[in-house]
C-alpha cells in the first residue's frame, strides 16, 4: 500500500505541480504581450487560457500534500525535521499561489483589453517575482524529498 501511495504522490506532484510552475511562469510574459500595443487576441486568449491552467492545476494539487502525509504517516516518517519543513514550506507555496498569484492573475485577466492601466508593468515585475518564489520554493521541497537528511536510504 506504501508504494501505492507513494506512486500517486508523486505522479500528482508530476501532474499537478509541474503544468502551474511553467503556467505561472509564462504568465507575466505573455502578460506583457497582451498589454502592450501590438496584444492581439491570441495573447489574450493564451492569458487567460494560463490562469486557467493554474486554477485548476492548484486545485488539483490537493491530491499531492494529503497523499504525501499519507504516505509519510505509513512509513513513519511524519515527525522527521526535513519532512516539516518540506510540510511548511508546501503550505507556504500554495499560500503564495493561492493568495498572491492567482489574484494578481485574475486582475491582470479581467484588465487585458484595458491597457491604459498605468500600474502593470510594476503588477508584472511582482507578479515574475512571486512567481519565481513559488517556483524556488517548490526547487526546495524537491530537493529535500529526493535527499532526505538522515534518511537511511544512503542517498
Amino acid at each position: 500500500m506504501i508504494k501505492v501511495q507513494l506512486a500517486i504522490h508523486v505522479i500528482a506532484v508530476i501532474i499537478a505541480i509541474g503544468p502551474v510552475t511553467v503556467a505561472a511562469s509564462m504568465f507575466p510574459r505573455v502578460a506583457t504581450r497582451a498589454f502592450a500595443d501590438s496584444g492581439d487576441d491570441r495573447d489574450h486568449a493564451s492569458l487567460r487560457t494560463l490562469h486557467r491552467i493554474c486554477r485548476v492545476y492548484t486545485a488539483v494539487g490537493v491530491v499531492v500534500p494529503v497523499f504525501g502525509i499519507a504516505t509519510a504517516k505509513s512509513l513513519g516518517v511524519l515527525s522527521s525535521p526535513w519532512l516539516i519543513v518540506s510540510m511548511v514550506l508546501t503550505a507556504a507555496a500554495a499560500a503564495v499561489l493561492v493568495f498572491v498569484i492567482l489574484p494578481r492573475q485574475n486582475f491582470l485577466v479581467a484588465e487585458a483589453r484595458v491597457p491604459s492601466i498605468e500600474a502593470v508593468p510594476s503588477l508584472l515585475k511582482r507578479l515574475a517575482i512571486y512567481t519565481g518564489v513559488f517556483n524556488l520554493l517548490w526547487v526546495v521541497v524537491t530537493v529535500l524529498m529526493i535527499v532526505r537528511p538522515g534518511s537511511t536510504t544512503g542517498a
